[in-house]
């Protein structure tokens, strides 16, 4: 029987699908679900970030959204794509986050009845300051600078360059939505900025390195210690 690093080589040599990672970890070889996280990270992290603008929080929700899609894996349907359903959870997984969020801040409200909101920081962080991609960071700033529901759709179709229906079903919205959202998104950004970007976009919002390493190992510690609890009940 193959170990989890041969299992790793194996699946990467044969370009095993997600739908198919997804069938052997049901049948039992849940270390393949490193697969998965190390194939969507960058993309869970930038729809999440688009929502939370928080990289502190952003990681959190990585963690609770993978948790979530590994306890829910029999439940994917195969109605769309595997990285659309996780995407999903993710976008679910932030929501719950920013309702967590509001009820705190209400419950830290001071006697005048105004919000102690602590605003996110826009300083750039040592990863964005030490960047090479300017235009990158650039549209970055532009993206995280739009209202919520124009932020989201422009990560997917713009940098994450999910189509129409991808969108709408990872957002939950109609495709005639994901269309507005996104012509109106576009036109809040500074005319040019996109054309000046060109392929760049691509490097933005990176997720890789240490980063990417911690969000895996977190997730596989949390889910063995949940089969392993299963076991013993």
């Amino acid at each position: 029987m193959l170990g989890t690093m041969e299992l790793l080589e194996k699946a990467r040599i044969e370009g095993w699908t997600d739908e198919e990672v997804v069938e052997r970890i049901l049948a039992g070889d849940s270390a393949l679900y490193e697969i998965i996280m190390r194939r969507h990270n960058q993309r869970i992290y930038r729809v999440v970030r688009a929502i939370l603008r928080d990289d502190g929080e952003t990681e959190d929700v990585m963690q609770d959204a993978y948790v979530r899609a590994y306890q829910h894996l029999r439940q994917f349907a195969r109605r769309a794509p595997f990285a659309v359903w996780l995407t999903r959870i993710a976008v679910n997984e932030a929501y719950a986050r920013i309702r967590q969020r509001n009820r705190t801040q209400q419950l830290d409200s001071n006697e005048d009845g105004e919000f102690s909101v602590n605003p996110t920081s826009s300083s750039p962080d040592p990863e964005q300051t030490t960047s090479q991609f300017e235009l990158s960071r650039l549209l970055e700033e532009a993206i995280l600078s739009l209202p919520e529901q124009y932020r989201t759709v422009l990560m997917l179709r713009d940098v994450e360059e999910m189509n129409t229906a991808e969108t709408a079903e990872a957002l939950g919205i109609t495709e005639e939505n994901v269309k507005v959202r996104l012509h109106r998104g576009r036109a809040m950004i500074r005319k040019g900025l996109f054309s000046r970007v060109g392929e760049s976009a691509k490097d933005a919002f990176p997720f890789m390195g240490t980063r990417c390493d911690r969000v895996v190992e977190r997730v596989m510690r949390n889910i063995g210690t949940a089969e392993s609890t299963g076991r013993q009940s």
